[in-house]
C-alpha cells in the first residue's frame, strides 16, 4: 500500500497532531518503522482496538506496511473486541493498556490462512455485535483514498480534525486520504459538543472535518452557525441520508463563509466512498448522492414490484471488496464479486445525470398489503424536523422518535406511508440509540419498538408518555401529567387503563390522577391474570346483560341503572379534579358531546332509514317532549339521563358557592345530592305517576349521586355510609322486581369496595373491548336484534355486539380523522406551507 510505505517523502511537515503532541512525516515514518519491527515479519493477523491517538495510528499503519492484515475494532466497546478476538483468534491484538498501546500475542494463537491481497477486516454498517466482516484488499484501500483526494481535492497544507472513530470506515478514510497527499491529521475522541472541540480547531488552524447526519444534529444545539472558523475550507458529510433541507441550508451557510459542504456516499463494502455531490450542487440537488468517485461507476438493475424508473443500485470500481468474512476459515479466500457491488439500495438517475437513493431494499415493511419504505418514511419525518427510526410491526408501523409531537409524529408517519394513523405506534425515546458511529442502531430500536408487556423490562417513562400520547392524541405529555390532567374522560379510560395495566403489570392505586414519573412498576400477577378495574368490568357486563335480556335469552335487569352509578363515579374521577371551573365545564362539555353526538347521528339515521321514532328521539328530548305513556321512543332513556344529569352536575358547580362546598367537602356533597335525589324517588315531589317514573333523569338522579359518593369514599367509614344508602333506598325502587333490586345493589356496592378484581387474561381483553363500546352497542343493538330475536336469538346477541363495536371504532375514526385536519390546518397557518408529496408502493 504505497502511502503507507511512502510517509517520509513529506519530510518536516506535520503528520499527526494531538493538543499535548505533533509528530512530523519524517518521525511518523521513524516510529512506523520501530512499530513494524514489533509486529514481525511473519504475516499475521493483527487486531487493533481503534482510537484517535498516535500511538494507535502509527501501530495501524506498520501493520498495513509489513503486510499484516489488520482487523479494526471499536476500542470502546469490550463486548465487541471480545466477540471478535474469540471469532477471529487473531495473532495479535493491540489495544490500551493503563494509557499505553500494547501489543498482546494472543493467548489461543492459531495459524491462519491468509490470501496475499487482504489488508484490512472492517465491521459491516449495522453489523455491530456481528462477527461478519468486510474483506478489503490493498489495492482496494488505496484505490478509494486518490479517489477521495481527487474529487475532494485534498491539499498538503489541509489539516483534518477526527470527528469519528478510527474502526468506522469512514473515519479510517479521512486518515487514509490525508496521508496520502501529506496534510496534517489533528486527533482528538472531543465531540463536536465539545468546547475544547472547537478551542483544538481553531489553535491548530483546522481547515476540514467530517459528519454523519447526526453530527449535523448536534452542530445544530451548539449553535454552530455563530462560530468563527476562519480557517475552514470544507466539510464532508456521509454516513446515511441527511434531510434535503439541512443539506441546503449547511450549503448555503458554507458559501456565505467561504468553505464548502460535500455530500458523499458510501458503504463499507466499497472501502468508503461510491458518489459525491459536488459543492455547487449541494443547494439546488439536495435530495441525490451525486455522480460516481472517480474510477467508479453506477447502473440500475431491474427490481420487481419497484416504481418506474428506480432499480438497484449497483456499482463497479476497484475499490469494492473482496467478499466478506464469517469466520477465521473465509480470510484465504479471494475476490468473490469481481469489483461489482450490489448496494442493496433502490435509487433512480435524474435527468442532469445525478443519481438519487429513493429507499432501501432491505428496509421495507409490509402492512395492510402497503410494501413502506421506511427510510422515506424517516425522511419525511426528519423534514418535519423529528429524529426517529422506524421498524415495522404487526399490522402497524412503529416510530421510534426522540422526545416529540406525537400527533405531528403519527400523522407525517400516515401521510409518508399510506397506512390509517390507527396504524401507527409512537414510541417516545429522549435520545435514540446509536453506535458507535453515530448511526441509529436498528437493533436496540427494533427492542424498543418490540418490547413485549408484561416483560422483565421495566418500562420506562418515555413508553408512558407515549402511551398516554396515543390515547388521548395529546400533543405533548410531561413528566408531571396525569390522566385527568390531560383531559382523559370515562370513555377513553377503559381502553387507557387496559393498556398502562398490561404495560405496568398491575395499576397503581388512583393511577388517573397519578403523575406520569410516579407510574412505578407494581408486582405482577400470576401469568395468565390481570386485575381489571371494578368499574370496566361492570359496564362490560351491564351491555352484556342488557343486550341479553331484551333479546330474551335470559332475564337479568338493572344493567343500565348500575351504569347510571357507573356514569357518576367516573364523572367524579374525572371532571372534579379539573383546578379551575372554566377547564372543568370545557372537559364535561366535550365528554357530554362525545356522547350526545354519536347517539344523534345514529338515531337520526334510523328515523330518516326507518321512520320509527319521532322527531324528538333524534336530538335527545323525548324525555322533556316526547309522548307520557311507555313507546318506542324511552329505548333511549339512558342516554338522555346521562346527558341531562351531567349536565345539570357542571351546571350546578359551575356557580361559586357549590364549587367551594365540592371541593371543601368532596364527600359530603355528593351524600347530600343522594338525599336532594330521594325526594323525587320516593315521589314527595311527583314527576311521573308511570312505569316510566324509573326511567326519567329527575328521578333516577339520585342513583348518579351514589357513584359519585362512592368515589369520594376515601375512608371505611364513608364507604360504609354509601352502603347503607344503597341498601335503604334501592330496594322497593322497581315495583317489586326483587332480582333487578339485586343485581343493582351487588353492582353499586362492588363499586363502594373493590377497586379492581383479578381476571383472566384473555377474558380482561374482550371486557376492555366491551366496556369502551357499551355506550354504541346499546345505541345500536335495537335496531340489530329485533328483526331476528325470535327465529335466531343468539345470532341477534353476537351481532348486537359486534355493529355495536364496529360503530364504536367509527365514531373513534371519525374524531381521529377530526384531529388530523384540525391539526394539519394549524401547522399550515403556523408555517404557510403546503405537506410534502408522500408516496409508498403497493405490493400483492
Amino acid at each position: 500500500m504505497r502511502f503507507a510505505c511512502d510517509l517520509g517523502r513529506f519530510g518536516d511537515a506535520p503528520a499527526l497532531v494531538t493538543a499535548h503532541e505533533t509528530l512530523s512525516y519524517r518521525e511518523l515514518d521513524e516510529r512506523v518503522e520501530q512499530q513494524a519491527s514489533k509486529l514481525g515479519t511473519e504475516r499475521g493477523l493483527v487486531l487493533i482496538a481503534g482510537a484517535n491517538e498516535i500511538d494507535v495510528v502509527v501501530t495501524y499503519i506498520a501493520a498495513l506496511r509489513t503486510g499484516h492484515p489488520v482487523l479494526m475494532a471499536p476500542g470502546d466497546n469490550s463486548d465487541h473486541l471480545d466477540g471478535l478476538i474469540d471469532a477471529y483468534r487473531p495473532d495479535l491484538v493491540v489495544r490500551n493498556s493503563d494509557g499505553r498501546t500494547a501489543i498482546e500475542k494472543h493467548g489461543r494463537q492459531s495459524k491462519h490462512q491468509l490470501h496475499p491481497d487482504l489488508a484490512l477486516l472492517l465491521s459491516t454498517s449495522g453489523s455491530t455485535g456481528s462477527p461478519k466482516l468486510v474483506r478489503l484488499s490493498h489495492r482496494n484501500v488505496q484505490a478509494n483514498a486518490e479517489s477521495i483526494a481527487e474529487y475532494l481535492g485534498i491539499r498538503a497544507t489541509d489539516r483534518a480534525v477526527t470527528t469519528l472513530p478510527m474502526h468506522y470506515c469512514y473515519g479510517l478514510s479521512v486518515i487514509h486520504s490525508h496521508l496520502l497527499r501529506g496534510a496534517t491529521l489533528i486527533l482528538t475522541d472531543f465531540s463536536v459538543t465539545d468546547p475544547q472541540f472547537w478551542d483544538l480547531v481553531r489553535t491548530e488552524r483546522g481547515t476540514t472535518f467530517a459528519g454523519v447526519p447526526y453530527t449535523f444534529d448536534l452542530l445544530d444545539r451548539i449553535g454552530f452557525d455563530q462560530l468563527d472558523l476562519p480557517e475552514l475550507r470544507y466539510i464532508t458529510q456521509a454516513g446515511g441520508k441527511m434531510p434535503q433541507d439541512r443539506v441546503r441550508r449547511y450549503a448555503e451557510l458554507g458559501r456565505r463563509r467561504g468553505w464548502d459542504l460535500f455530500v458523499m456516499y458510501g458503504q463499507t463494502e466499497a472501502t468508503a466512498r461510491m458518489a459525491y455531490l459536488p459543492p455547487e450542487l449541494a443547494a439546488t440537488h439536495p435530495h441525490t448522492i451525486g455522480r460516481p468517485i472517480p474510477g467508479g461507476s453506477f447502473h440500475l438493475q431491474v427490481v420487481d414490484d419497484a416504481p418506474d424508473g428506480t432499480g438497484e443500485l449497483v456499482y463497479s470500481g476497484p475499490n469494492v471488496m473482496l467478499g466478506y468474512a464469517e469466520g477465521p476459515d473465509d480470510l484465504g479466500l479471494g475476490d468473490t464479486l469481481d469489483g461489482e457491488l450490489h448496494t442493496g439500495d433502490l435509487a433512480r438517475r435524474t435527468d442532469d445525470g445525478l443519481y438519487e437513493v429513493v429507499g432501501r431494499l432491505s428496509r421495507f415493511a409490509k402492512a395492510f398489503g402497503l410494501r413502506i419504505d421506511l427510510q422515506y418514511v424517516e425522511s419525511a419525518l426528519a423534514q418535519r424536523g423529528l429524529t426517529a427510526c422506524c421498524t415495522g410491526g404487526i399490522d402497524e408501523l412503529v416510530v421510534v422518535v426522540e422526545d416529540g409531537d406525537v400527533d405531528v409524529v403519527r400523522r407525517t408517519t400516515a401521510q409518508a406511508s399510506g397506512l390509517p394513523a390507527a396504524a401507527v405506534r409512537v414510541c417516545l425515546v429522549d435520545q435514540l440509540p446509536r453506535t458507535s458511529t453515530g448511526k441509529p442502531d436498528v437493533r436496540a430500536v427494533s427492542e424498543i419498538a418490540g418490547r413485549p408487556y408484561p416483560s422483565d423490562t421495566v418500562p420506562t417513562t418515555a413508553d408512558v408518555k407515549a402511551l398516554y400520547a396515543e390515547i388521548l392524541h395529546c400533543s405533548h405529555v410531561g413528566d408531571d401529567s396525569t390522566f385527568v390532567s390531560l383531559g382523559g374522560d370515562s370513555l377513553s379510560y377503559v381502553r387507557m387503563s387496559l393498556r398502562l395495566e398490561e404495560m405496568l403489570g398491575r395499576l397503581p392505586e388512583s393511577w388517573h390522577t397519578t403523575r406520569v414519573r410516579d407510574l412505578d412498576q407494581a408486582p405482577r400477577l400470576r401469568r395468565g391474570w390481570r386485575r381489571v378495574e371494578t368499574n370496566v368490568l361492570l359496564r362490560a357486563l351491564a351491555i352484556v346483560l342488557i343486550v341479553g335480556s331484551h333479546i330474551h335469552l335470559f332475564s337479568v335487569l338493572g344493567g343500565a341503572h348500575v351504569l347510571l352509578g357507573i356514569a357518576g363515579y367516573n364523572f367524579a374521577r374525572f371532571h372534579l379534579a379539573a383546578a379551575e371551573r372554566t377547564e372543568r365545564t370545557r372537559r364535561v362539555l366535550r365528554s357530554v358531546a362525545r356522547i350526545a353526538v354519536p347517539s344523534m347521528v345514529w338515531i337520526g339515521a334510523v328515523i330518516a332509514l326507518t321512520g320509527d321514532y319521532r322527531i324528538t328521539s333524534a336530538f335527545l328530548l323525548n324525555g322533556i317532549l316526547g309522548p307520557d305513556g311507555w313507546s318506542a321512543e324511552w329505548r333511549y332513556w339512558f342516554v338522555e339521563a346521562i346527558v341531562y344529569i351531567v349536565l345539570a352536575a357542571v351546571a350546578v358547580l359551575s356557580i361559586p358557592l357549590f364549587d367551594r362546598l365540592v371541593r371543601r367537602h368532596s364527600f359530603w356533597f355528593p351524600m347530600g345530592v343522594v338525599g336532594l335525589g330521594l325526594i323525587t324517588r320516593y315521589g314527595l315531589i311527583e314527576v311521573d305517576d308511570t312505569p316510566n317514573r324509573i326511567l326519567t333523569a329527575s328521578v333516577v338522579f339520585w342513583l348518579f349521586a351514589l357513584g359519585w359518593a362512592a368515589a369520594q369514599a376515601n375512608t371505611v367509614l364513608h364507604r360504609v355510609w354509601v352502603t347503607a344508602a344503597i341498601v335503604a333506598t334501592v330496594p322497593g325502587y322497581f315495583f317489586g322486581d326483587t332480582q333487578r333490586e339485586v343485581i343493582v345493589v351487588i353492582g353499586l356496592c362492588m363499586l363502594v369496595w373493590l377497586s379492581s378484581v383479578p381476571f383472566p387474561a384473555l377474558l380482561s381483553r374482550v371486557a376492555g373491548v366491551l366496556a369502551s363500546a357499551s355506550l354504541y352497542i346499546y345505541l345500536t343493538h335495537f335496531q340489530v336484534y329485533l328483526p331476528l330475536r325470535d327465529d335466531h336469538p343468539w345470532l341477534a346477541f353476537a351481532l348486537s355486539i359486534i355493529v355495536g363495536i364496529l360503530y364504536w371504532q367509527a365514531v373513534n375514526f371519525a374524531l381521529s380523522l377530526g384531529r388530523r385536519v384540525r391539526s394539519r390546518a394549524r401547522h399550515a397557518d403556523r408555517s404557510g406551507a403546503t405537506e410534502p408529496d408522500m408516496r409508498v408502493s403497493e405490493v400483492g
